[in-house]
């Protein structure tokens, strides 16, 4: 493959860590610099002779720096297909010389957004010059070599080392040209606005590989910074499956306020309990399924103490998530090293949810509506009592987040049994209070909650049998007066919220 050698170089960047040797080395091949500004300064600096692209356009920069390089001399030069003769002839007679070589920075606008600044500032992020030198040399790979980002400027060095400028080489660069611009023009897009409702247009460009996917012999990648939501104190890489399992455990506890302890497996929750005392709503949150908990990932929303870490450091668990750590309980959780604990900062998530299926993807919005008690009605003769209703408004949080089918089942805060991704509304019922009995608890007096509505009487019925005093439920089911019959006649309270909580 024939390498090219670099003549002419336009060079504007923002930041320029590690450009110092990429010039270095263009220097000693005999290339010359034209650039703007504070590139222009810098290059000036180190001792290098540079000409300032004012010299090329005859136009000094104006409109407070938002035009410098919008002019035919600098785009003829970048755009100029070299293997043309019509092109070079135009060229000649516009006294345009080829630029076969362009660095750009872009304006830092993601950073600008993330650091809070106000409007007027971020606007004068967005780069237009630079973003229209990278498309342009991108388009004319052919003949020119785009470096779209600084993190480029170590390869440009073993290029120029190597004399590797062939036309393979600038065509990958020109690829990785286009996904800057298509990644900074989404994050512009996003800031004014622009969401997945409109279209689906998403570019994280921070990928980090995992071990591997959901299982051992699949690919798998992140794509975004768990650093900007968790700061996280040593322990083994996140895997695919934490992830899932650390997502499905975020989103799950904050719809508590009160002190709350949750264990969650495969993205159910396996224990939860709300108690006035952290060590207290872990030992009731882990009494819920003790089995289940072993490797699972526990959170809570409550700093953790000593007294609480030395319990929770009795199982062996994958994730520990909270708040904040006390320092003796942090020195000593972080004795057991494979474990791994974050520490979950104020932030905010997308309010979307996406996923690829079949050749396109599927996106809604997140549910993030839980207990509208607006809207909720006591559909039989009896109503629930106060206590009733503090457990079926915790049982239906628990519902919300459980995979479909789902019943739960709860008592004094408390999840003491769960039927999770049953085929069947009944199978999920049964399983439910199967395994509330398995770690000896009581269902008499306990609460059901359903993700969806009962389509006959059969799971009233069953919950009758096992002392079930209460149930929540979304209704809207064509035989919805056979529940509420069956409860009037059984002394059962049951209410309907209105709104369905599938997930699947």
């Amino acid at each position: 493959m024939q390498n090219k050698q670099f003549r002419r170089a336009l060079i504007s960047v923002f930041n320029k860590d590690g450009l110092e040797s990429v010039l270095k080395k263009l220097n000693e091949s005999g290339c010359q610099f034209i650039s703007t500004g504070g590139t222009e300064k810098f290059i000036k600096e180190l001792g290098y002779e540079v000409t300032p692209v004012e010299t090329l356009t005859g136009y000094p920069s104006i409109l407070g720096g938002r035009v410098k390089t919008l002019h035919p001399a600098v785009f003829g030069g970048i755009l100029g297909r070299t293997e043309e003769a019509e092109d070079r002839q135009e060229m000649a007679t516009y006294k345009i010389d080829s630029i076969d070589l362009v660095i750009v920075d872009l304006y830092p606008f993601e950073e600008t957004v993330k650091s809070g600044a106000k409007d007027a500032e971020i606007i004068e992020k967005i780069d237009i010059g630079g973003i229209s030198l990278i498309r342009a040399a991108a388009k004319n790979y052919k003949s020119v070599l785009v470096v779209s980002h600084k993190s480029q400027y170590k390869t440009v060095e073993t290029i120029i080392e190597r004399k590797e400028n062939t036309i393979a080489t600038r065509q990958r660069f020109a690829k990785e040209a286009f996904m800057t611009s298509s990644h900074y023009d989404t994050q512009i897009w996003q800031y004014f606005g622009g969401n997945l409702a409109e279209t689906l247009t998403l570019s994280i460009d921070n990928k980090k590989e995992l071990r591997y996917g959901e299982n051992p012999h699949q690919k798998g990648f992140f794509y975004g910074d768990i650093n900007d939501i968790f700061e996280i104190y040593g322990g083994k890489e996140l895997s695919y499956n934490n992830l899932l399992d650390v997502d499905a455990a975020l989103n799950l506890i904050n719809e508590f306020q009160e002190t709350a302890v949750a264990i969650l497996k495969h993205n159910n929750a396996c224990g939860v309990a709300i108690r006035s005392s952290l060590v207290e709503a872990w030992k009731d949150a882990l009494a819920g399924d003790p089995v289940s908990a072993f490797g699972g990932i526990v959170i809570t929303n409550r700093t953790i103490d000593f007294e609480t870490a030395k319990e929770i450091d009795k199982l062996f668990y994958e994730v520990l998530i909270a708040p904040g750590f006390e320092k003796e309980a942090l020195e000593l959780l972080q004795k057991k090293s494979k474990r791994i604990l974050m520490r979950q900062k104020e932030t905010n998530v997308s309010a979307w949810q996406y996923r690829s299926v079949l050749n396109g993807a599927l996106v809604q919005e997140k549910d993030l509506t839980t207990n509208n008690t607006s809207q909720w009605e006591v559909a039989t003769n009896s109503k629930p009592t106060n206590k009733e209703l503090d457990d079926l408004y915790f049982a239906n949080i628990l519902a919300k987040h459980t995979k479909s089918n789902t019943i739960v089942l709860a008592k004094n805060k408390q999840l003491i049994g769960s039927g999770t991704g049953q085929t069947s509304r009944v199978d999920a019922l049964r399983q439910a209070i199967a395994k509330t009995h398995a770690f000896g608890f009581d269902t008499h007096g306990s609460v059901m909650a359903s993700d969806a509505f009962f389509p006959f009487a059969d799971s009233v019925e069953i919950a009758s049998e096992a002392g079930i005093t209460a149930v929540i439920q979304p209704g809207g089911s064509i035989k919805d007066k056979d529940s509420i019959d069956f409860c009037n006649n059984n002394n059962i309270s049951m209410i309907m919220t209105g709104m369905r909580h599938f997930k699947h």
